[in-house]
């Protein structure tokens, strides 16, 4: 569905989707429902440059609570002006959001590709009795299209590569479940596969905005 921003000229995209439970396992008492977040993270191989960043301000229901980052070059090739990210429980109810904003990615340019810019993001997630619900939002883009209404995992490719490969892949409101589900999901806004098919000269993923939802706390073995 579209959301409008005040004070904005672009348009808030929200999605989501609820993920059910299976059955619940016998234990001595009911582990409290987890949820965590990061704006974003990546790890590039180019050649004999390995860019690893781990996540970016992260959070999580059981500490830290809030994190920030000022943002900042990574590599020679990405951008990220800064963002916060924010967990909690509310009752049962977990919940973890992170937002970025002005990411900004020259990569892909190297090899024939597009500039790729987002303006803002988001990716929350919060649990129910059910399950887990997963969220995202995001400003203005560059360097792809999308469609008004974006379902879940909305993946694209970026053409350029030899043969007719794809120099990147791209995919939106993308969700990951485990199988058979348990409930659980990670929710990304944005995930940027480069050299999807393997053989390029780069590897690796780009993601903005991660949160991460589970309704049965963490397993214990």
């Amino acid at each position: 569905m579209r959301k409008p921003v005040s004070r904005l000229l672009s348009v808030t995209m929200l999605t989501g989707a609820l993920v059910a439970g299976g059955p619940a396992v016998a234990s001595a008492g009911p582990a409290p429902a987890t949820a965590a977040a990061s704006v974003g993270s990546v790890d590039v191989e180019i050649g004999d440059e390995h860019v690893v960043t781990g996540e970016l301000a992260p959070c999580d229901v059981d500490g830290p609570l809030s994190a920030k980052t000022p943002g900042g070059s990574v590599g020679d090739f990405a951008r990220f002006s800064g963002g916060e990210s924010r967990c909690g429980r509310n009752g049962a109810v977990a919940i973890g959001e992170a937002a970025g904003r002005r990411f900004e990615t020259t990569l892909l340019k190297r090899f024939g590709g597009p500039v790729i810019k987002v303006r803002s993001f988001m990716a929350k997630c919060s649990t129910t009795e059910d399950g887990s619900l997963g969220y995202i939002e995001f400003g203005d883009v560059t360097g792809f299209t999308l469609p008004e209404n974006i379902p879940q995992n909305y993946r694209l490719t970026i053409p350029g590569g030899k043969a007719g490969t794809p120099l990147a892949s791209l995919t939106v409101n993308e969700t990951v479940t485990p199988t058979p589900p348990d409930g659980s999901l990670v929710t990304h806004m944005l995930h940027i596969k480069l050299f999807p098919q393997g053989g390029g000269p780069a590897k690796g993923d780009i993601y903005l905005g991660t949160a991460s939802c589970d309704p049965y706390g963490k397993k214990k073995p």
